[in-house]
């Protein structure tokens, strides 16, 4: 999905269950409310194969507003602190681009406390809107591109246009925060756009204008062979996997692989190990796609 500004990941849920007429939908990697782009989702069976998406890495594009600091870390919080205008007027661009260089490649960050991370069994957003204080620790993210579009001046503020490609984990929020810090401006989010998550492309996303719950269906088999090496199955082959059998007979080790049927669909991922494949997850090959 293209996920549009104003839905929560949870509402776009909702509102592919009813138009699919199941239940059974879940998303991979959540985006704010703020946020528009890439929200993959999974049908049935294929909610199995969301754990595989999460850990993918990601591309965005974002504005940096340089300049304000939020209690959120971007536009939809409270302003917390203002630059004075002349210390803004002072960074020049190339003071920007030298302050994102330490925050490419492997780095620490520290999510924003507005983050869907779970403390005590709880969001850390939840706590932080509840006025409780939240301290998050630390996590290595790694930042693989960190590149500047374009940075528009104001008398009070730069909007730095950025291009970021990351690990699975990595908050942009928590990007503009640190940059803003490190040129002594003070910094949060104004636009943030997910187009890309893996081999994945907001290109081929559907929109919640015009989406069709059977013909933007991505097959499970498809999805699987984008993501994993595949493995040819018989009949016999496919009906031990479901009852959760060891597979003998394979020459090549390794995992996970895509199991595929005799009628092209997906049957399970496996691990093969010493030639014998073993079950990570079966997949009902019968499956009937929502009407």
């Amino acid at each position: 999905m293209d996920k549009p500004e104003g839905l929560t990941s949870h509402d776009v849920v909702s509102r592919v269950r009813k138009l699919a007429n199941t239940r059974k939908v879940g998303h991979a990697g959540t985006l704010d409310p703020m946020a528009t782009g890439l929200l993959t989702l999974g049908l049935n069976s294929s909610t199995r194969l969301l754990t595989f998406l999460v850990g993918l890495d990601k591309e965005y594009f974002a504005t940096i507003r340089l300049g304000e600091t939020t209690d959120t870390d971007d536009a939809q919080g409270a302003s917390t602190g203002i630059a004075d205008p002349a210390s803004v007027a002072a960074v020049t661009e190339a003071a920007v681009r030298e302050a994102i260089v330490p925050l490419t490649g492997p780095i620490s960050q520290v999510p924003s406390s507005v983050s869907a991370i779970r403390v005590d069994g709880r969001h850390a957003y939840e706590l932080a809107r509840a006025g409780e204080t939240v301290v998050l620790k630390s996590r290595d993210v790694t930042v693989s591109t960190f590149e500047i579009l374009d940075i528009r001046r104001s008398t009070s503020s730069l909007d730095v246009d950025v291009r970021v490609e990351c690990s699975s984990g990595t908050y942009i929020r928590a990007l503009a925060r640190d940059l803003g810090a490190a040129l002594g401006l003070g910094g949060h989010l104004i636009a943030l756009r997910r187009t890309r998550v893996g081999p994945f492309t907001v290109a081929a996303a559907s929109t919640m204008e015009h989406l069709d719950p059977v013909g933007d269906l991505v097959p499970p088999e498809r999805v699987a062979a984008t993501l994993f090496p595949l493995l040819q199955l018989d009949a016999v082959q496919v009906l031990g996997l479901s009852q959760g059998k060891r597979l003998p007979g394979f020459p090549t080790d390794g995992g996970p692989i895509a199991a595929i049927s005799p009628e092209g669909r997906l049957a399970g991922l496996v691990n093969v190990i010493g030639g014998v494949a073993k079950p990570i997850v079966n997949f009902p090959t019968s499956e009937v796609l929502p009407q």
